[in-house]
């Protein structure tokens, strides 16, 4: 009876962890383009042009990942411009190549073969000059510059939470489906990306994170459910967060915001670079 029960508990936790990658899979839009060689990767118009911004930025940006894997979970990256430069350099994690890191000129806010990107944050100013070099220092300091694994990492997410981590005035909410930020390596308890709590994970595969600014999660095989306060919110897995308000918003110029899933199958990310040929990363 004891081993029947936990069957039913067992199977009854797998079906609500599947249940929003299930969802978004159900909703997402039919489309036409077959490879990823035809993907979309123009840009959506969001990041500032150089040349009429000559501030520091600082930006991080999220998409959902290609094909089936963007029902489950998000690629993320950031990028920078000091202050009068006349470009942006593309900060990220890819799945193909001996050196994992890319860090390169590029526009930052392309699509993800097909995937329009979403602002996660959003810094400018003497802020941003002062993070961008300890930024470029938590790169090259990154553990696993020569190792990937989509699922539970290292991948493109947990390189992005590395990154939050090292620069204390990051301060960055990653999203619950961005697989791969919880995953710490040999350790299994850190700081939450903006410092504000603490978190317990084993590789990536079972966690618990308990932060001001990233609310609660519970993470179970990488996929995450929680609770955001602050926002008002709900995180469900391969749904991402539903809540009221944002919290950084509270009539303050906005420097940070949650991405959000506004459609079905819609979370955004960045591109590679225009003119690779590589194919894309799982995350």
């Amino acid at each position: 009876m004891i081993v029947f029960k936990l069957f039913l508990s067992t199977t009854g936790l797998f079906l609500l962890l599947l249940a929003g990658p299930l969802f978004m899979a159900a909703c997402s839009p039919t489309k036409s383009v077959k490879s990823w060689h035809q993907a979309d990767r123009s840009s959506a118009g969001i990041a500032p042009s150089p040349s009429e911004v000559p501030e520091a930025v600082v930006q991080v940006y999220g998409a959902r990942a290609y094909s089936w894997r963007g029902h489950f979970a998000v690629h993320t990256w950031i990028a920078t411009k000091a202050a009068d430069a006349p470009h942006f350099k593309v900060h990220e994690v890819v799945g193909w190549g001996r050196n994992k890191v890319r860090s390169r000129t590029g526009k930052p806010d392309h699509a993800w073969y097909g995937n329009k990107p979403a602002l996660i944050a959003d810094i400018r100013g003497e802020r941003a000059a002062a993070m961008i070099p300890q930024i470029d220092q938590a790169i090259v300091d990154y553990p696993y510059p020569d190792r990937y694994q989509a699922w539970p990492g290292p991948n493109s997410n947990t390189f992005v939470a590395w990154v939050i981590r090292e620069v204390p005035d990051f301060r960055v909410a990653l999203p619950n489906i961005a697989i791969g930020k919880d995953y710490l390596g040999d350790g299994v308890i850190a700081k939450t990306p903006t410092g504000t709590g603490y978190q317990f994970s084993l590789w990536g595969w079972f966690g618990v994170m308990a932060s001001v600014r990233e609310g609660f999660e519970l993470n179970v095989l990488g996929l995450s459910l929680g609770i955001d306060p602050l926002a008002l919110a709900i995180k469900l897995p391969g749904v991402g967060q539903l809540g009221w308000r944002d919290p950084w918003m509270d009539g303050k110029p906005v420097q940070t915001a949650e991405v959000l899933p506004s459609e079905p199958g819609e979370l955004a990310g960045l591109a590679e670079p225009a003119g690779s040929e590589a194919p894309p990363p799982e995350l």
